[in-house]
């Protein structure tokens, strides 16, 4: 729909239009564009209306060019959809229980399976990670890795080329010298880097996916760590990689998962590759990013619209008023 942008010019434009009219109504003007005799002899004789074509041509230039000068404009409106990514850092356990092989297989079961070549916990977590990473696009990821103690290995960072190369360097020579499983540690460090790192408005939108084989049996309580991720809106999801059914019934893990579960998390065991990789598709399906429509408000001028026909008027009035038929004489 067009709007004018100056209304306050219509009534002066109007006012101005119905003024000239009157005087060319009021002032008469005579012709002489024939030369019969029987018709200037004629008592009553009009003039054709065809002879005021130059004035209805310019009449009509007057109204498209006062409309011009309203500024007519078309308000046109733009919605734009822009897809913001979460920050997710992913917590991994290092602990020397990741060397050993996925599905439990031990001892003289180990030995049956050595020419098919079962893959250790940390090589099918990699493999899950790197999955993970990839399907999240627009996030900013980070990596910390733990044992002992936690340690940063990538900042949250949308370069995921960059940071699948830090994962396929992560083995088992990293932390040869550390070995248990410091699990609150891990959970702290990575609430500190989402906090030094979070931008305008990314509270509630902050993730963290802790991959880990045990219990914990160093550093500070987890369950206390992740009340600290609740109240900074940090949702904690937990993959247990390959936990044996002794250690899944221990209290201290069942109050872990239970207190995930709580606030907001979700917790899944993991038993084998496959379960690894369902697991992190899980997790990639429940932490969508968010969709931020802005709409834009702009008038677009349309009043060349009027503009170019009335400057069209104008002269085809002008190359009418030059034909002797219409030249009017006073």
């Amino acid at each position: 729909m067009i709007r004018v942008l100056q209304p306050w010019l219509a009534p002066w434009l109007a006012a101005a239009f119905v003024l000239i009219a009157l005087l060319k109504w009021r002032v008469r003007w005579r012709f002489a564009a024939s030369t019969m005799v029987r018709a200037l002899d004629a008592r009553a004789y009009r003039a054709s209306i065809v002879r005021r074509l130059p004035f209805a041509v310019l009449a009509i230039a007057m109204l498209l060019l006062g409309a011009a000068l309203l500024q007519p404009v078309i308000p046109y409106s733009q919605t734009e959809v822009e897809s913001r990514g979460l920050d997710i850092v992913v917590l991994l356990d290092l602990s020397s229980s990741m060397q050993e092989q996925m599905g439990g297989a031990k001892g003289p079961a180990a030995a049956a399976t050595i020419t098919r070549r079962v893959r250790t916990r940390l090589e099918a977590t990699r493999a899950a990670i790197r999955t993970f990473i990839r399907s999240r696009r627009d996030d900013r990821i980070g990596l910390v890795v733990f044992s002992d103690n936690p340690y940063v290995v990538s900042p949250l960072t949308f370069d995921h080329e960059y940071l699948l190369r830090y994962v396929d360097m992560i083995d088992d020579q990293i932390l040869q010298n550390e070995g248990q499983t410091a699990i609150g540690d891990g959970l702290a460090l990575s609430n500190y880097m989402l906090s030094r790192q979070a931008k305008a408005g990314s509270r509630g939108h902050q993730v963290i996916v802790l991959f880990t084989d045990g219990e914990y049996n160093r550093g500070r309580d987890p369950v206390e760590v992740l009340a600290e991720s609740r109240d900074a809106g940090i949702r904690v999801h937990v993959v247990g990689v390959d936990l044996a059914e002794e250690v899944r019934e221990k209290p201290a893990v069942q109050q872990l998962m239970t207190t995930v579960e709580r606030n907001g998390g979700r917790h899944f065991n993991a038993e084998s590759e496959r379960d690894l990789l369902a697991a992190s598709r899980a997790i990639d399906a429940m932490e969508k990013s968010r969709l931020v429509s802005s709409v834009y408000v702009q008038d677009v001028p349309v009043y060349e619209w009027f503009a170019v026909p009335a400057l069209v008027c104008f002269v085809a009035a002008m190359g009418l008023r030059a034909i002797p038929y219409f030249v009017d004489q006073t």
